[in-house]
């Protein structure tokens, strides 16, 4: 079918979007830089590059859909975080926005630290050489056996999480002849400007003991009383795809003082204090998130003036940046299959892959961006919503953007900022094998994780 052959959808004068744009980019064969990975760009003929390849080639090498990342902008990303915060401070990697052998090799080498949330995050990172006492390990009801070989292998903290896992982790821990050092993690009450499912701190979700009502205070007076447990500090996070800084100002507040009501009960100032992650990236030109240099520097500032009112020591700091370094670094390449314009609404556009790559847009009604990647046009902008190839009118990949005129089926398109929880939230909805990740660096590609093939899903039914 040529490019020309299909009807007329609607163009930017005759609807608008229900959803995040009023009106087409000025030119759509631009690139934000905000929303791109650093080495993204578009070669001569106008096909998207990415590392010094051009996507066509990716295309053809490693197939559609694919996560392609890029290697020097997680490195660089990473590094700007553990420079931002210096030796006084400590940078975890929240390992559920991706997580791979290759990634933890990386954080590694960058000096990052590590958080992982289950047993089989914790096996990924030992497997590729995380030392043990880098590694964090949270979740809301982790298992004995996860416990148990948390604590065997020697992981640096164990983030607590009940009144319950207090008990369990001294009981392993004492068991096994070990002392292991824990922070306590409390919901402060602060309601995040984020999704009703992504905000954390307030008090009617799973996470954490509750400051209200004195119950993070009696968890702290708990623990502090098994000899199995080292109780190093407190744990706090407020959220995710977080751009106000007000909520952790508040939230400090409230730490700082659970941090004092403990110096003045029990004599001691516990030494660190972790304040989470949630920092948000640009899904598009219109998000605008900080640098980490901003970040490190507003909530160092925010911690010190509390404690100095507070007259404590200041703790030493922890974040947990996952999305801000994963995120922007890749994005998902489709290829079009059919492009279906709707008479006074919108062109529909099915790509290759849909909502089992990612189910954040209907999971969270995430906003993405997008663009023709196979080529440039000069075509009019026309209203699209991009979505997959599965079974369910809630697969969309984009809601809302404006694509060329002349797209047709055979063109590629990618959508940026998928480096973080894209893949780790995949399924295999209708049995669709999940996409692989390819890296590029210094003009050369690589698989780190590989393509799910028919094979793969037939080998785990054994019925």
């Amino acid at each position: 079918m040529s490019r020309s052959a299909h009807p007329a959808g609607p163009r930017y004068a005759d609807v608008l979007p229900e959803g995040h744009y009023s009106a087409p980019p000025a030119d759509l064969n631009a690139l934000d830089p905000k929303v791109w990975a650093r080495t993204v760009g578009r070669d001569e003929h106008g096909v998207l590059t990415v590392g010094g390849i051009d996507v066509k080639q990716l295309a053809e090498e490693f197939g559609t859909p694919a996560y392609i990342l890029d290697e020097a902008d997680f490195r660089a990303r990473a590094r700007a975080w553990r420079t931002a915060f210096g030796s006084d401070a400590d940078v975890f990697y929240a390992g559920k926005a991706f997580l791979s052998r290759a990634v933890v090799r990386w954080l590694h080498e960058e000096g990052l630290n590590l958080d992982v949330c289950s047993g089989g995050e914790l096996a990924t990172a030992l497997s590729a050489g995380m030392p043990a006492d880098r590694i964090a390990f949270h979740g809301n009801n982790k298992s004995p056996a996860e416990i148990e070989r948390a604590v065997r292998a020697g992981v640096g903290r164990i983030v607590l999480d009940s009144f319950q896992e207090i008990v369990r982790v001294a009981h392993i821990a004492q068991s096994l002849g070990k002392r292991q050092r824990v922070q306590i993690r409390i919901t402060v009450g602060v309601e995040a400007h984020t999704h009703e499912f992504i905000a954390t701190a307030h008090e009617d979700q799973k996470f954490g003991i509750p400051l209200a009502g004195g119950q993070a205070a009696e968890a702290v007076r708990r623990a502090l009383q098994l000899d199995g447990l080292e109780v190093i500090g407190i744990h706090s996070h407020i959220g995710s795809q977080i751009f106000d800084m007000s909520g952790f100002e508040v939230a400090a507040h409230r730490v700082v003082g659970l941090l004092r009501e403990i110096r003045d009960e029990h004599g001691i100032e516990l030494p660190e204090i972790d304040l989470g992650g949630g920092l948000g990236i640009a899904y598009t030109s219109d998000d605008d998130p900080r640098e980490p240099h901003e970040i490190a520097k507003a909530l160092t500032e925010i911690v010190t003036r509390e404690c100095e009112a507070a007259r404590l020591s200041t703790p030493r700091i922890s974040v947990e940046p996952g999305r801000a370094i994963v995120g922007p670094t890749a994005f998902t390449l489709y290829e079009v299959g059919t492009v279906k314009p709707l008479e006074g609404l919108r062109t529909y556009v099915s790509v290759d892959g849909g909502m089992s790559d990612n189910i954040r847009t209907a999971l969270y009604d995430a906003e993405y961006s997008v663009a023709l990647a196979s080529r440039s046009s000069d075509a009019e902008p026309m209203l699209c919503r991009v979505v997959g190839k599965h079974c369910e009118s809630g697969d969309i990949v984009v809601r809302d953007a404006f694509l060329p005129g002349d797209l047709a089926p055979g063109d590629l398109i990618a959508v940026p900022a998928t480096g973080a929880y894209c893949r780790s939230m995949a399924s295999n909805y209708n049995h669709v094998p999940r996409p692989p990740v390819v890296v590029v660096d210094g003009g050369g590609a690589r698989v780190i994780v590989r393509r799910e093939t028919e094979e793969d899903l037939l080998r785990l039914d054994v019925g």
